[in-house]
C-alpha cells in the first residue's frame, strides 16, 4: 500500500480513488469533483508531517496519524498543525472531510459527502446526491443543493442558498437556520432550533404543506392562505400552498421564525408580535 509523509509543498497523483477521508486542523481544505485524475496539493504545511496512503482497494486518506474521524468534535490537542490542500476526486466519489478550525470548501461531488467541523466554516458548493453535515460551533453554507442534506450542530448557522432538496433536515440548539428553496414535488423540510432564528423563503408559486410551530418565539409568515393560531405555550401557522405535494415543517422553543415569498414582500400574516 503506497505511503507518503507530507512534510513540505508537494503534489501528487494517484490512481483510481473509490473513496476519500481527508482530516486536517487549521488552514484551508478544499475538495473538488473532477474528470482528470485524482490528486492532492499541498501549498502550504507546518509541522507534524500529514500521511497520506492509498491502499489496494482505492480508498485515499488525508489525515494526521493521531486524528480519527470520530474524535474530532471531541479534539483539545494544542498546536495550530495548520496545512492548506486541494484534493480533486471523481465526482461520484464518496467523501469523508474532517477539520478542526480550518475552512473547507466541497464542491461538485455527486456520492455520499460526510463534513465534520468543530468551529471551521463548511462551504457545500454544488453537492448532491447524500450530504452529512455536523458542527459544534462551525457554520455551514450550501449553493445549490440538489438532493439531500441532514445538518446538526450546537451553535453553528446553517445557510442554504438556491436549494432544490429532496430532504432538508437541520438541528441546531442556538444556531440559525437560513433557507432559500425550491421544493420538488416529492421534498421533505424539517428545520428544528431550541433558541435559534429559523428564516425561509419559498417561490410565491410554491406547493408545500406547511407547519411552523414555536412555544415562545415569533412567528410571521409572508403566505396570507396560511392560518395562525395562538394558545398558551404554543404558536403555530399551518396550511397548504398551492397543491401541497411537498412539505415543510420548522419548530423552535424560543427562535423566532420567518416564513418569506420568493420576492421581498410586506409580511401579513403574523404570531405573537
Amino acid at each position: 500500500m503506497p505511503r507518503w509523509s507530507i512534510e513540505k509543498p508537494e503534489q501528487l497523483t494517484f490512481g483510481p480513488v473509490t473513496g476519500l477521508s481527508v482530516r486536517i486542523v487549521a488552514g484551508r481544505l478544499a475538495v473538488l469533483a473532477s474528470d482528470g485524475p485524482p490528486t492532492l496539493e499541498v501549498t502550504d504545511i507546518r509541522t507534524p508531517p500529514l500521511i497520506v496512503t492509498h491502499d489496494d482497494d482505492g480508498h485515499l486518506t488525508v489525515a494526521y496519524k493521531d486524528l480519527t474521524w470520530d474524535g474530532i468534535l471531541g479534539w483539545l490537542r494544542p498546536g495550530s498543525r495548520s496545512t492548506t490542500l486541494t484534493l480533486t476526486v471523481p465526482k461520484d466519489c464518496p467523501v469523508q472531510a474532517g477539520v478542526i478550525t480550518a475552512s473547507a470548501v466541497v464542491a461538485g461531488l455527486e456520492g455520499r459527502t460526510s463534513v465534520k467541523s468543530v468551529s471551521g466554516e463548511i462551504v457545500l458548493d454544488g453537492v448532491s446526491g447524500d450530504v452529512h453535515a455536523e458542527t459544534v460551533s462551525g457554520s455551514v453554507e450550501s449553493r445549490g443543493l440538489a438532493g439531500d442534506l441532514s445538518f446538526s450542530s450546537v451553535s453553528g448557522e446553517l445557510t442554504v442558498a438556491g436549494g432544490t432538496p429532496r430532504r432538508l433536515r437541520a438541528n441546531t440548539v442556538s444556531g440559525g437556520i437560513t433557507t432559500d428553496l425550491e421544493l420538488t414535488p416529492t421534498g421533505h423540510v424539517t428545520l428544528n432550533s431550541i433558541s435559534g432564528t429559523v428564516v425561509v423563503r419559498l417561490p410565491r408559486t410554491a406547493d408545500s404543506d406547511v407547519t411552523i410551530r414555536s412555544t415562545s418565539g415569533r412567528i410571521e409568515s409572508a403566505f396570507p392562505d396560511l392560518q395562525g393560531v395562538s394558545h398558551p405555550g404554543m404558536k403555530s401557522i399551518t396550511g397548504r400552498l398551492g397543491g401541497g405535494m411537498a412539505s415543510l415543517s420548522a419548530t423552535t422553543v424560543s427562535g423566532d421564525i420567518t416564513l418569506l415569498s420568493g420576492q421581498p414582500a410586506t409580511i401579513t400574516n403574523e404570531e405573537g408580535a
